[in-house]
């Protein structure tokens, strides 16, 4: 995932190395550490070029890292379940909460281990599904469980694995 520039710690780490590739007029080597980093190529030529200051917010670095997680997380998921909507709430909370963003870009703290501990709290937390709902849902079983938390309960879940 972080093959040719490693896992940066945080977006002035991911600014440092931009800016040391602009000053050895390394334009591709630019591109692809945004690109590793979930940054558009359309912003590295911009700070290439010097349209813009820096090549990323600590809200574009943590969005970037999530991207890359989330493309590769996808290349075994197709299907649409919770999880994209635990994604998205990760998301979500980096586009309005600065201190999330600097959180998320930490070494070490990443969307499978986030998803885990979603999948821990959901597993932990199982309770029986009425019997009228399973014979509605056309299920043939003697018990069925379900554990998912909430929308509040999975941002608490995700606040405390990212270091809220």
């Amino acid at each position: 995932m972080f093959d040719t520039f490693g896992e940066f710690d945080s977006w002035e780490e991911i600014n440092k190395a931009a800016q040391g590739q602009k000053e050895e007029g390394d334009e591709e080597a630019l591109i692809k550490l945004a690109e590793e980093n979930g940054i558009d190529r359309e912003d590295a030529e911009d700070y290439y070029d010097g349209a813009i200051q820096e090549l990323c917010t600590s809200v574009i670095a943590a969005l970037g890292k999530l991207k890359v997680e989330k493309e590769e997380y996808k290349k075994s998921n197709k299907e649409k379940n919770i999880i994209d909507d635990w994604i998205s709430y990760i998301e979500n909370l980096v586009s309005t909460d600065e201190a999330y963003a600097l959180n998320i870009r930490r070494k070490g703290r990443n969307l499978k281990g986030c998803i885990g501990a979603l999948l821990k709290y959901s597993f932990e937390h199982q309770v029986s599904v009425d019997k009228d709902i399973i014979k509605e849902a056309k299920i043939n079983a003697g018990k069925v469980t379900m554990g998912i938390p909430n929308m509040q309960q999975a941002h608490k879940i995700i606040k405390e694995y990212y270091g809220g």
